[in-house]
C-alpha cells in the first residue's frame, strides 16, 4: 500500500493513469455490492456551500411525504427515521463506501436516496454508477481552486453531475448562480429553476417550473419567506426554525428536488416548518450563558459573509459578535488572507486560531489567515491552541453577545500534522461553557 500511496503521488491530479484507477475501483464497488442504484430513485446535490443542510432538508421532506429515503451527506448518514454521523465527515467518500451505504437503502426498503457530491468527487469517478433521476446545485463560489485551476474548470467539474442525469432526468438549478446559463445547456427532460432573490417575470415554458420567494424575513428564531409557483396557484408561507436567510435558499432547492420526484410544492413548505437543521450546521450550543453560541462549519470566504451576516441580524443594538476563525491546510492558501479581511470587517472580536490543518505548519497557516484581518476595524488575537481560543471567546463574550465557532462543524476529529485528534466542537463548547458558568455563578 505504501508503494502505491508513492506512485499516485508522483501522478497529477489529472493524469489519465490515475483516473482510469479511479473510475476502475468505482466499477469494482459497484459491481461488488450488485449497482444498488438501480434500484433507487438518485437525487444528486452538489454546489460549493449550503449541500449537507439542502440533502437534510430533502430527505426530511420526502420522509414527510411517506417517501422511503436515505441520505448521504458530510455530516450524517440516513436510512428512513434513522440518522447516524459521517465518521469520516468527508463529502468524497471511497465508492466501496458509497455503494455498500446504498446497497443498505436498497435492502432496508428505501425507494429514494439523496447524496451529496463534492467536486473531488465527480472529477475522480467515486460518484459514477449513481444514475440519478434528479440533479441539483445550491452555488457555485471561489473554493478549491488548489484542485480544479480556474473557476471555470470549477464550473465545467460540477457539471459532471448533470453530465450523469437520466433521459427520463430533472436538473434543478440556481436561477441567481452564475452556472445557471451554462447548466440549462445541458440535457434534461424538464428542469426547476429556483430563485431566492428574484421573481420569474416570464415562467419558463413547457413542463419546465420555476420557483421563488418574495417577503423574505429573518429574525433570531429563523427565517420565512412567500413561496411562488408557476405550477401551484396558491401562495405559501414558508417558516424555517433555523437561522440563516440563506438556509431559505437551501430550502428553495431541497423544495424543488423533492418536486421533481413528485412531492407537491405544498406539502414541500409546510414540512419544512419541522425541519431542526442538522449537526454542526449554525447549531445553537446553549448551557444556560447569557449569549449565544453557534457552531458552524464555515470554510469559504461566501459562507463566511453569509453567516456573519445572519449573526449579525440575530443581535440587539450594542451587541457584539464574536468570531472563531482560521482555514484548513493543504487546500486553496490564497482563500485564507480573503477570510481574514471578511471576519475583521463584519466581526467586533475576532480570534484567529489552529484548523484542521493536515500536513501544513498550524502557525503558518495562522499567520495567513492574519495576513488579512484589519485590526483597524475589529479587535482581533492570535491564539493558535483552538480549545483556549474558545475559553478567551466565552469569557470575553457580554449578555446578549453572539459567539461564532467557525471552520470544524460537527467533525469528531481534527486532522494535524501530528495525526488524527479527537475534536468534537460541540463538545468543547459546551464542556468550556459549563467550566466558565461555575466560575462566574451563571
Amino acid at each position: 500500500m505504501r508503494v502505491l500511496g508513492v506512485i499516485k503521488g508522483l501522478l497529477p491530479n489529472r493524469s489519465p493513469v490515475r483516473l482510469a484507477w479511479h473510475r476502475l475501483k468505482a466499477l469494482a464497488a459497484a459491481v461488488r455490492y450488485r449497482f444498488p442504484a438501480r434500484s433507487l430513485i438518485v437525487i444528486g446535490i452538489t454546489g460549493t456551500d449550503g449541500k449537507t443542510t439542502t440533502v437534510g432538508m430533502t430527505a426530511h421532506i420526502l420522509h414527510e411525504a411517506g417517501i422511503p429515503v436515505g441520505a448521504l451527506s458530510t455530516s450524517f448518514f440516513r436510512i428512513r427515521g434513522k440518522s447516524w454521523d459521517n465518521p469520516t465527515h468527508k463529502t468524497s467518500i471511497s465508492p466501496f463506501a458509497m455503494q455498500r451505504f446504498l446497497r443498505q437503502c436498497a435492502d432496508e426498503g428505501c425507494t429514494h436516496a439523496v447524496v451529496e457530491c463534492s467536486s473531488h468527487g465527480l472529477v475522480q469517478h467515486r460518484n459514477d454508477f449513481l444514475w440519478p433521476r434528479v440533479t441539483a446545485i445550491t452555488n457555485i463560489s471561489p473554493e478549491h481552486l488548489d484542485y480544479h485551476g480556474t473557476m471555470e474548470q470549477y464550473r465545467h467539474d460540477k457539471s459532471i453531475l448533470f453530465q450523469m442525469l437520466r433521459k427520463d432526468g430533472v436538473s434543478v438549478l440556481n436561477a441567481d448562480d452564475e452556472t445557471f446559463q451554462e447548466y440549462t445547456l445541458l440535457p434534461a427532460q424538464w428542469r426547476i429553476a429556483w430563485s431566492a432573490s428574484r421573481s420569474f417575470s416570464h415562467p419558463m415554458g413547457g413542463r419546465d417550473c420555476a420557483i421563488w420567494t418574495e417577503n423574505v424575513a429573518v429574525t433570531p428564531a429563523g427565517s420565512s419567506a412567500t413561496v411562488l409557483s408557476n405550477v401551484e396557484e396558491e401562495t405559501r408561507n414558508l417558516q424555517l426554525h433555523i437561522p440563516g436567510g440563506f438556509n431559505i435558499e437551501n430550502a428553495l432547492c431541497a423544495i424543488s428536488c423533492a418536486h421533481a420526484v413528485g412531492v407537491e410544492i405544498a406539502l414541500g413548505v409546510k414540512t419544512l416548518a419541522d425541519f431542526r437543521g442538522v449537526p454542526g450546521r449554525m447549531e445553537s450550543i446553549n448551557t444556560g450563558q447569557p449569549f449565544a453560541v453557534y457552531v458552524d462549519f464555515t470554510i469559504t470566504p461566501n459562507a463566511y459573509e453569509k453567516t456573519l451576516a445572519t449573526v449579525r441580524q440575530t443581535l440587539a443594538p450594542g451587541a457584539r459578535l464574536l468570531v472563531l476563525t482560521g482555514s484548513c491546510g493543504n487546500r486553496m492558501r490564497e482563500k485564507r488572507p480573503m477570510i481574514g479581511k471578511i471576519v475583521s470587517e463584519m466581526a467586533d472580536v475576532v480570534v484567529v486560531s489552529e484548523d484542521e490543518t493536515v500536513t501544513e505548519d498550524p502557525l503558518k497557516v495562522i499567520d495567513e489567515v492574519w495576513a488579512g484581518v484589519d485590526q483597524a476595524r475589529c479587535e482581533a488575537h492570535k491564539i493558535p491552541d483552538r480549545r483556549e481560543a474558545i475559553r478567551f471567546l466565552f469569557k470575553n463574550a457580554h449578555p446578549g453577545d453572539a459567539v461564532l465557532l467557525c471552520g470544524m462543524g460537527a467533525c469528531s476529529t481534527m486532522q494535524t500534522r501530528e495525526g488524527l485528534r479527537k475534536w468534537d466542537e460541540r463538545e468543547v463548547a459546551k464542556d468550556l461553557l459549563k467550566e466558565i458558568g461555575r466560575n462566574i455563578g451563571v
